[in-house]
Parts: C-alpha cells; structure tokens; sequence
C-alpha cells in the first residue's frame, strides 16, 4: 500500500456473534432413524443471542 491510498473507515463498527461466530445458526443435532439406520442430522436453529443476524452493532465485549 502506498501513501498516497487512504484506508476507508466504515460507517458502523459491527462485532461478530461470539455464540454462532456469525453464521447466525447454531447446531441442533437430533437422532434420527432412516430405513432402520440411526443417523444424526443437524438442520441448526436461529441464534438466540443475535437473532440470526450474526453480529451486533457496536463493539460488544463477550461475556
């Protein structure tokens, strides 16, 4: 980079989902049986800390 590019600061300062590390799903596996075969699958459920945004406005600290 030389000198002479300036770096463009966004608008917003956003922090990423310490929960979902956002993606804004988290995994929900559940047993399951197919043709008498156990199998595990994971369709994920929506982030309750984010609300399947993956992020948070500002600069949250986790906790």
């Amino acid at each position: 980079m030389s000198e002479d590019e300036e770096l463009e600061v966004p608008a917003e300062v956003h922090t990423v989902c310490q929960h979902c590390g956002g993606g804004g799903m988290v995994a929900d596996p559940k047993l399951a049986v197919i043709s008498g075969v156990s199998h595990v699958l994971d369709n994920g459920r929506p982030c309750p800390h984010c609300e399947t945004k993956g992020r948070f406005a500002g600069i949250v600290p986790p906790v």
